[in-house]
């Protein structure tokens, strides 16, 4: 029997609950720590999560010597702080999406791992969904012939709170780094590395941050990905990828979708739709591949490398330049 991997959750929130729920449906991960800033909340998620160690602070949580591997899920601007800090202490890292909120920091995170040999991944999980693993398939077998162009959008209405963290710049508000990351790591998965020319608009609201942006990304031999998110509107949630033999179309919601349908000729009826079916709550898949990375003695991901991350934090910082957003602590 594989020996379990020992897993500890950094951060009590909402995405912390789905990465804990989607361990459950591996049985060679374990959940044994959970890290809060406060005691009772570190005790709530670990009576909900059945979690042996309670931890009232990061820095506990970092030092725990029963974790291997611990998932840092706090708001956006502490990620690089709390994934230091958990490599400092010798532990291997997942950190939840986006990376960092720029490219400096996701930099200095990058180094400090490679320095001290610990494993780090940036936790998209999307690209970890069969229905994504077959689209890699696709593409690799040259199925779409040569990939021309990519529409991808991700866009969802929510109500206006200033002090909330899609609005609040304090917190690297706005849809760019909370969806639009989702859009742009599909592009440089389809493209195969970052744009060389990147064109961005973006709807700046009451309190600075975007709240609908459209993205346009340029690639060697006239290559485009044509781009959109929004936390103000909500829009499709589909993709597709346009090739010279053939296109995919991936079925809202595309980031966490099952189904594809491949055309091969010019027709509105696909001629092969694919079913790829998820396993638990589709958290688990990227958890297992860092698991297998971990067992394999890897310090990064093939499927999501840190020079990838390194790349797609460069690539968002070109997109806020355009519209002149920094965010405070920048």
């Amino acid at each position: 029997m594989v020996e379990k991997i020992r897993w500890g959750i950094l951060g009590t929130g909402n995405i912390a609950k789905k990465f804990a729920a989607g361990l459950r449906v591996l049985p060679d991960a374990e959940l044994v720590a959970v890290g809060s800033r406060a005691q009772a909340t570190a005790e709530a998620f670990g009576a909900a999560f059945d979690v042996a160690h309670r931890h009232a602070s990061y820095e506990a949580l970092a030092a725990d010597p029963d974790v291997d591997v611990i998932y840092v899920s706090t708001p956006h601007p502490l990620h690089c702080e709390n994934t230091l800090l958990c490599l400092d202490a010798g532990k291997a890292v997942l950190c939840e999406k986006p990376f960092a909120i720029n490219a400096a920091q996701a930099q200095l995170m990058i180094d400090r791992a490679r320095a001290k040999g610990l494993f780090l991944m940036d936790a998209v999980w999307t690209r970890f969904l069969p229905v994504m693993v077959k689209v890699r398939e696709l593409l690799a077998a040259g199925v779409l012939g040569e990939v021309q162009l990519l529409h991808a959008d991700f866009g969802f209405r929510a109500e206006f709170d200033p002090a909330g963290r899609l609005f609040n710049p304090a917190l690297g508000g706005g849809g760019l780094l909370d969806v639009g990351i989702y859009t742009a790591q599909l592009a440089a998965m389809v493209f195969g590395g970052p744009p060389t020319q990147v064109a961005a608009l973006a709807s700046l609201g009451a309190t600075g941050v975007d709240e609908q942006a459209a993205l346009l990304f340029g690639y060697a031999g006239g290559r485009m990905a044509q781009l959109t998110c929004a936390t103000r509107t909500t829009t499709h949630h589909e993709a597709s990828i346009f090739g010279t033999e053939a296109r995919i179309r991936l079925h809202a919601p595309w980031w966490r979708g099952d189904t594809l349908s491949l055309y091969r000729s010019p027709t509105p009826e696909p001629d092969e739709v694919i079913q790829c079916p998820i396993t638990g709550n589709g958290y688990n898949y990227e958890a297992a591949a860092v698991m297998a990375c971990l067992r394999a003695g890897k310090r990064e991901s093939d499927i999501m490398p840190l020079d990838e991350t390194l790349q797609l934090m460069q690539t968002l910082d070109a997109v806020r330049a355009q519209w002149g957003l920094r965010y405070p602590m920048e």
